[in-house]
């Protein structure tokens, strides 16, 4: 039997992305069991070539835990997006109240017809700035409430603002998103950052992240990433991008515009995986397509 050089070079990626979770792995086998409801993800896609033939889901490849999931469904998603802007306002963050403002207004100028933006800064505790509006003239008032004070309590910010903002959407809104303005620095929070890259992920909300330099200068976190791996793999695990906040006009551009043309909703009936374990995913398309979803699913423990 002759394999293509694709397939060679696709069955050495998953390969490769699946050794170091199996080896994380609490010795659970996998189970010949499937989720009677079916799984959905969303993807973003784009091609990266010339062609304008739409992406089909025989151009993709998604694999839990090794195993190939066969797709049933690919398809365009034209809703509208709600952003949750989520922006560190703690008393050492290395960004000034003008800079934290300039970032999130951006925003507001590059959004589309239905799009609307959730401002949240944060401490030591979560405060909404605004709530849903696509309103620039509104925005830019509330922003006047900046001000920099205290710690940043990252992880519970992220999860109260989640749990009550975006969660109670669903499962109406797909298009759901966390832009994070932040340096990653957690300094006191009760949640573990595992639990709410968890909860991101089980809720199918992409992070992406305009990045302010690190305050901490590397420093080791006692039970968490560093300030910088933070950042990264939140946007990483739920299929999202970094920026650093010295390019937020670009940014927010990238992020309005991938959002209104390149998103996509994947469904899937997981099979020969468990439901009840944490699965590793993994997403692939032929040459000259560009993928990205959340690279896990988390265990379906209710």
């Amino acid at each position: 039997m002759k394999f293509s050089a694709g397939k060679i070079l696709r069955a050495s990626l998953i390969l490769l992305a699946f050794a170091a979770f199996a080896n994380a792995q609490s010795g659970h086998s996998a189970r010949a069991t499937s989720d009677a409801d079916g799984s959905i993800i969303s993807v973003t896609a784009s091609r990266t070539n010339a062609s304008k033939d739409p992406i089909k889901p025989e151009n993709l490849f998604l694999y839990e835990n090794s195993i190939e999931q066969k797709i049933k469904n690919f398809s365009f998603d034209p809703s509208p997006a709600k952003i949750l802007m989520l922006i560190d306002n703690s008393q050492t963050v290395r960004a000034d109240v003008e800079t934290l403002k300039k970032a999130t207004m951006e925003f507001a100028y590059e959004i589309f017809e239905g799009d609307q933006l959730f401002v949240v800064g944060y401490d030591e505790k979560p405060e909404i700035i605004q709530e849903w509006t696509d309103d620039t003239k509104k925005l830019e008032t509330s922003l006047a409430t900046f001000r920099k004070q205290g710690n940043p309590y990252l992880f519970d910010s992220l999860n109260a603002s989640v749990g009550e903002i975006l969660a109670p959407l669903m499962p109406g809104t797909r298009k759901t998103v966390v832009v994070l303005i932040s340096d990653g620095l957690d300094r006191g929070s009760k949640t573990s950052f595992d639990k709410v890259l968890g909860s991101l992920q089980n809720q199918n909300i992409t992070v992406y992240a305009l990045q302010i330099p690190d305050r901490t200068g590397g420093a080791y976190r006692r039970n968490q990433p560093k300030s910088p791996e933070v950042i990264n793999q939140l946007a990483e695990g739920t299929g999202g991008k970094v920026f650093s906040i010295d390019e937020a006009q670009t940014a927010a551009k990238f992020i309005c515009d991938e959002l209104k043309k390149n998103r996509y909703l994947l469904s899937y009936l997981p099979t020969n995986t468990s439901s009840y374990d944490a699965r590793r995913v993994f997403l692939v398309a032929d040459e000259g397509i560009s993928v990205r979803t959340k690279n896990a699913q988390p265990p379906n423990i209710k």
